[in-house]
């Protein structure tokens, strides 16, 4: 009895010789090797064919799934032994899809596997109730329990503290609302110390209902960068008390620069008064000017007294006491003190006051010792020109954007672009026996104030020094005085 194969039949279909030789074949097996380029029905046998027919016919029983791939084509044979003739019936069947996807899965299957079994960071599931339903093999290392101990544990059982049992209840609740949570946390170790975990969870959801089903959790260790912050707090800590150090040293060598000025007033007073003294039995009118010495002594030694105790309250930003202060009488003021120094080194010092009488809101005390700094740096910068005699000017002016300015200017060399950048720097100086902090400190407190202070060069030689005040700050009605307390 013969074996037909229909050509209704889809699926490629031969009666194979024991040799292998196709003896007959359907539609679809002949439209399948035409169009795929093969030279005959053979090439869409499998490369063993005859090991296949002969085990079939040795066995007396049908081999199924053979795979034989050709092209972009994947086909499952059945070779089924035909016992009257001793022929093969072969049955293809195209699995290209199936395989297709079959492979992509196992693919995909093994980079899953390679990456969860070899990454540093923590994967696990969740049930909603956060009970561990697998992990990978990054528990032991960062958990201290293989995935095969860990399931079905609580986090809590873990972490156990109340900052962890705080948290963890926190990210449920995260979870449940937005379905994202971040937290970190802190594992205790045998060693005493601690390991640290910043663990992301995201909540995977049931499709209609929106409830959570299951959570997926990736847990990093980030123990070196906490002790990296740690470390760097702890710098910073440091550093603030360096910090505190320099300040109190720069605090020590302003005091000792500001001191200079009234302490250098009073020796020459107590110098002049020691002379009137020693001459006063036979010049008795020399006693007022040793009584007037005394009294300016006792001035100036208090007003030294007032310079430390509102130097330090200004570096340490407490409150200043402030008042409306008259500049053309401070000025004239403070050209009076100073008076004694200018005539030493023959400089003249021309004050030209403004007329509409300005002033402005300041501390006084230190609005003075201000322009202290400004006319003695004058006086020393004309006496280091080498003139037999000089000039400093000084003025007070209100400009026309409403600025009030206080300006010295002398007939010294001056300085180049560069020292003009640097000059208000702290302890940056010229002079062999400075230090370099009146000008840095002079601009501090004017700033203090509101104010600006600049420094312009002088056609000719020489510089101009400008203390601007803006608009603001200008006195428009006495303020209520704020008192420092001592310290």
């Amino acid at each position: 009895m013969s074996v037909s194969l229909p050509d209704a039949d889809p699926q490629p279909g031969l009666i194979l010789s024991s040799t292998g030789t196709p003896l007959q074949s359907n539609r679809a097996a002949d439209e399948l090797w035409k169009s795929s380029g093969l030279d005959d029905a053979t090439g869409l046998l499998p490369r063993n064919i005859l090991a296949l027919i002969n085990a079939a016919r040795r066995q007396a029983r049908a081999i199924d799934n053979v795979e034989a791939r050709f092209g972009n084509t994947i086909l499952l044979w059945t070779f089924i032994p035909l016992s009257h003739s001793g022929d093969i019936l072969a049955r293809g069947r195209d699995a290209t899809d199936g395989i297709r996807l079959q492979e992509q899965a196992i693919r995909s299957n093994r980079l899953y596997r390679l990456i969860t079994e070899n990454t540093t960071d923590l994967i696990s599931r969740h049930a909603p109730d956060g009970r561990f339903i697998d992990a990978t093999q990054a528990s032991f290392r960062l958990l201290g329990y293989w995935p095969e101990q860990i399931r079905g544990m609580l986090p809590e059982s873990i972490f156990q503290s109340d900052n962890a049992t705080k948290q963890l209840a926190e990210a449920g609740n995260l979870l449940r609302d937005d379905g994202y949570a971040t937290m970190t946390l802190d594992l205790p170790l045998a060693s005493g110390k601690k390991r640290w975990l910043e663990i992301a969870s995201r909540a995977i959801r049931e499709t209609y209902t929106g409830t959570v089903v299951e959570v997926i959790c990736v847990s990093r260790d980030i123990t070196a960068r906490v002790e990296s912050e740690d470390n760097s707090r702890r710098l910073a800590d440091e550093l603030a008390r360096t910090s505190r150090l320099a300040m109190l040293g720069e605090l020590a060598s302003s005091i000792a620069h500001e001191m200079n000025q009234p302490l250098a007033t009073i020796v020459n007073f107590a110098s002049a008064s020691q002379r009137y003294l020693k001459n006063a039995p036979e010049n008795p009118q020399h006693l007022e000017r040793v009584e007037d010495g005394l009294e300016k002594i006792t001035h100036h030694a208090n007003r030294a007294s007032e310079v430390i105790r509102r130097l330090r309250a200004f570096l340490r930003k407490g409150q200043k006491r402030s008042a409306a202060v008259a500049l053309n009488q401070t000025l004239t003021n403070v050209t009076h003190l100073c008076q004694w120094e200018a005539d030493k080194h023959n400089v003249t010092l021309v004050f030209t006051p403004a007329t509409n009488e300005p002033s402005i809101i300041a501390d006084p005390v230190l609005l003075e010792q201000v322009l202290i700094n400004l006319i003695r740096n004058g006086i020393e910068a004309n006496a280091d020109a080498g003139k037999q005699s000089s000039r400093l000017l000084l003025s007070t002016s209100v400009n026309a954007a409403g600025e009030t300015l206080i300006q010295v200017t002398d007939e010294g060399n001056g300085l180049d672009e560069q020292g003009l950048r640097q000059m208000f720097q702290p302890f940056f100086t010229l002079k062999a026996q400075g230090l370099g902090l009146g000008l840095s400190m002079s601009r501090s407190i004017i700033e203090g104030f509101g104010g600006f202070l600049d420094a312009q060069p002088v056609a000719g030689g020489g510089l101009t020094l400008t203390c601007r005040f803006p608009l603001g700050s200008a006195h428009t009605s006495t303020p209520r005085s704020e008192t420092v307390p001592d310290d």
